[in-house]
């Protein structure tokens, strides 16, 4: 990245005893570019002697199939390699080593059992063009998994195509503009609140929809009488999360619902936030038509990285035949994909849904059963408003309503200290914690989205309020410590601007 300059030893950190010791500990761990670690004649192959070795390999295998000479291409030997990409890997941040509050993104700890169980010969090896006669495990296991999913939202039929949440916000806009065609009222707008993720305005964008912001009212959820101002018989539906952004239940969803219906228009439940729902209340009793799951978030696959992810959809009985193809269906002689669906959106991706993902979803919800699922969601609603409680007092919640699975809270030290909600989140990292969300939700300034999951135990939430705590003091004593931090890392603070705009892609010899 520009502006960073290679990974180095940090500087001592003197101001606290504890600084200086993570400083020293990553200096051990300082990691040089791989081209400085070159040495030429190093290999990591060793490849034995071939009758054909005075060939150039052009000969042997094309031209369009050979690289041409690397510039300074690093040399090493394996063990160089190894050990490389391993510390690298161990500057990382990541949920299996520190607590990682990430607000919105239910970033929670993956049982291992999960990838156990996706390991499996039997579903790890089997090839995605496998006859459906010969994978009838598989199958069975993704059409219980789509019972559980409609058992959980309350919806009667699911889908599991999507790669990823926003996938399924696509397929879903999709499926009511279908049924809006099917039906011969084609409409054209999709009403979203200003608290919304942003791939909702997106995905009604690309769905071809017009998109209108609904204004959260002064106690920061969405009510009802503006919406009512809002719908019209152009309206397709209303994409809506809920628990939403800000962390609250929307206590007026249902009247919502019926405004909606009453037009002809749908609710499209986000259920990005499913985290503090499960076994508590389902979107199909709150009158959503559509809703769909992000499996990272609450049910405990992996998230990041690009893929692969899942976001399965569900919908009511009415949206049923516009489901994405093929579905899964049961008959006397088993479990069959079936295409021959005339109203259907179509393919959305190759195959089935990421299968590896679905396996480790339905793990997690066999290894917690209905009673394990809603402690899931009662205690991640505990964890959160612990965290709001202990935090009251230096860092408020951006409204007065009790959260659900987060809490969003604000502060005073850039108006009295210059001290930024980026300054805060940077520090956080010198005491082994990943930042929370930072200034999002847009509505709420320096906004600072704290998400503990129900995976965490109470001593790690108090160490993270102490960490706060102590930032607060810094920052009202020396502002500055805060404005330079991180201290205790091996890469020091960047120019993030910079660093997006002209990033450094090539290396060249100093």
């Amino acid at each position: 990245m520009a502006g960073a300059g290679k990974i180095r030893p940090a500087q001592t950190a003197s101001e606290t005893p504890e600084l200086a010791a993570a400083a020293a500990s990553n200096t051990r761990w300082a990691v040089p570019l791989i081209f400085e670690e070159s040495v030429a004649g190093r290999s990591g192959v060793d490849l034995p002697r071939r009758q054909f070795e005075s060939r150039p390999a052009i000969d042997l295998i094309g031209a369009d199939l050979c690289r041409g000479a690397l510039e300074d291409f690093p040399q090493a030997s394996e063990p160089q390699v190894m050990r490389h990409f391993l510390r690298l890997s161990q500057l990382n941040f990541a949920q299996a080593l520190q607590f990682y509050p990430l607000g919105s993104c239910t970033m929670k700890y993956n049982p291992v059992l999960n990838d156990e169980c996706a390991q499996l010969p039997g579903f790890a090896a089997l090839h995605p063009h496998t006859p459906a006669h010969l994978a009838q495990g598989a199958l069975e296991l993704m059409a219980k998994l789509e019972q559980a999913l409609a058992e959980i939202s309350g919806m009667d039929a699911i889908s599991l195509h999507p790669a990823a949440g926003a996938q399924g916000e696509l397929s879903g806009l999709l499926i009511i503009r279908a049924c809006h065609m099917k039906r011969g009222q084609p409409r054209h707008k999709v009403i979203i609140p200003d608290t919304a993720h942003g791939t909702n305005p997106a995905s009604s964008a690309l769905a071809g929809f017009h998109v209108v912001v609904a204004k959260s009212g002064d106690r920061g959820y969405l009510e009802a009488s503006q919406i009512a101002r809002l719908v019209d018989d152009d309206t397709a539906a209303l994409m809506v999360t809920n628990p939403s952004t800000l962390g609250i239940f929307e206590p007026e969803i249902r009247e919502i619902a019926n405004l909606l219906h009453e037009r002809g228009a749908m609710l499209y439940l986000d259920g990005a936030n499913m985290n503090a729902l499960m076994g508590v209340a389902k979107p199909g009793d709150m009158g959503a038509d559509v809703v769909q799951f992000n499996l990272h978030k609450t049910f405990s696959t992996p998230h990041g990285g690009g893929g692969p992810g899942a976001g399965p959809i569900g919908v009511k009985r009415h949206l049923e035949p516009f489901l994405a193809t093929p579905r899964i269906v049961r008959d006397s002689d088993g479990y069959r994909l079936d295409s021959d669906r005339p109203d259907s959106i179509g393919k959305l991706r190759s195959f089935y849904g990421n299968f590896g993902m679905l396996v480790r979803a339905y793990t997690y919800i066999l290894a917690l059963g209905g009673d394990g699922l809603e402690q899931v969601s009662r205690r991640a609603i505990l964890c959160a408003n612990y965290i709001r409680e202990r935090l009251r007092d230096h860092f408020p919640n951006a409204t007065d309503q009790p959260v659900m699975h987060e809490c969003v809270l604000t502060h005073d030290l850039e108006k009295k200290k210059g001290v930024s909600t980026l300054d805060i989140a940077k520090r956080l990292l010198d005491f082994g914690i990943h930042p929370p969300t930072i200034y999002f939700p847009l509505v709420v300034h320096g906004a600072l989205m704290i998400e503990p999951t129900e995976t965490e135990s109470r001593q790690t939430l108090d160490d993270f309020v102490a960490a706060m705590e102590r930032i607060y003091g810094e920052a009202m004593e020396n502002p500055e410590l805060l404005k330079q931090a991180p201290h205790a890392l091996a890469l020091r603070r960047v120019d993030e601007a910079l660093a997006a705009r002209r990033p450094l892609l090539r290396w060249t010899k100093p």
